[in-house]
């Protein structure tokens, strides 16, 4: 089904969802906020009210430009939210500390893994 790629499952509600090797999901459709849950689990992480919201943003984001959303765009977004104390590259890497937003925020937002990387 898809040749060259290691790939992985989560079981999220008693179904399989496929991901890659590096934990990002293979088929975007099967997104949801349990599949997020239960991702952020494996990566020892509980997610707050402020991962949401990064991660609602980053999905936005995704829907409207079809691209993953540079960091420097999500610390603008986030400095106009939240203020400059929390709205920093340092806070938004703090708080998703396996790959900061970039990596594991758009994994656990159920997107494509960022472009270049392996």
């Amino acid at each position: 089904m898809y040749p060259n790629m290691q790939t992985r499952t989560l079981t999220v509600n008693g179904q399989e969802i496929l991901t890659d090797s590096e934990g990002y999901i293979v088929n975007l459709d099967e997104w949801s906020e349990d599949y997020a849950r239960a991702a952020a689990e494996t990566e020892g992480l509980t997610l707050t009210d402020e991962h949401w919201e990064v991660l609602y943003f980053l999905r936005d984001y995704w829907q409207e430009h079809h691209v993953q959303c540079e960091v420097r765009k999500m610390v603008k977004h986030f400095k106009q939210v939240w203020g400059p104390e929390r709205g920093n590259s340092s806070y938004l890497h703090r708080i998703f500390p396996r790959g900061g937003p970039q990596k594991q925020g758009n994994r656990l937002a159920g997107l494509l893994r960022t472009k270049g990387e392996h």
